[in-house]
């Protein structure tokens, strides 16, 4: 699990095919000092990946098929830069929200405007996606915790504040680029409990029903 606030940016220097999926390495000086041991989970750009060697700065990560079909991986190349977030301890400060780091779905950059010191910026969800997507509910943008502003059809925006921008690879964006998003945990819980209890939901979704469910 991971908490959606970005601890430092790398840089990806090598993308190698290995035996039909992928090895990406990247490096990451702030974690030399880091205890970080094989077999940890790091979110690079909101994908939760299993460090397989390190050699001085630089990690290795095997990615799956699975995740390259559903993620940006496949189009990484060296020099591209990343948000990294080591996977949270029991007694991290949880600043953002609970994250799994399993990417949901690509959106897109729409709009790009300043809104005061901060940057609004609009996407389009994936269809299949935005029900999840809430006025003032959390979504995760590259692995990085944002609040959602407002919500329109397949569009929702947030905004990015100077330190923010600062601090991930949110200011590299440009209108057209992708991004993983990641809907919030709850939303997708929630979801499934309803659909396994039709029979309850005649009464729609109550304040005792979700008392009942442990939602208090």
């Amino acid at each position: 699990m991971f908490t959606g606030i970005i601890e430092t940016i790398g840089q990806v220097t090598s993308v190698k095919k290995v035996g039909g999926d992928v090895r990406v390495t990247v490096s990451a000086p702030n974690y030399v000092e880091r205890d970080v041991a094989l077999g940890d989970s790091i979110a690079i750009n909101g994908v939760c990946l299993t460090v397989v060697e390190q050699v001085g700065d630089e990690f290795a990560f095997d990615v799956s098929v699975e995740s390259i079909n559903h993620t940006l991986i496949g189009d990484w190349v060296p020099g591209c830069k990343v948000n990294l977030e080591m996977a949270l301890l029991p007694t991290t400060r949880l600043g953002g929200h609970l994250v799994s780091g399993h990417v949901d779905g690509l959106a897109t950059l729409k709009k790009l405007t300043n809104d005061a010191r901060s940057w609004r910026m609009v996407f389009e969800a994936p269809a299949d996606l935005k029900k999840y997507i809430a006025k003032k509910g959390s979504i995760t943008i590259n692995g990085t915790s944002l609040t959602v502003n407002s919500v329109s059809d397949h569009l929702f925006d947030v905004n990015v504040i100077p330190h923010t921008f600062e601090v991930t690879t949110l200011g590299e964006l440009r209108v057209g680029d992708h991004v993983h998003i990641e809907v919030d945990l709850i939303a997708r819980y929630l979801e499934r409990l309803l659909l396994s209890q039709p029979e309850k939901m005649t009464g729609g979704v109550t304040e005792s029903f979700l008392s009942e469910h442990g939602f208090s």
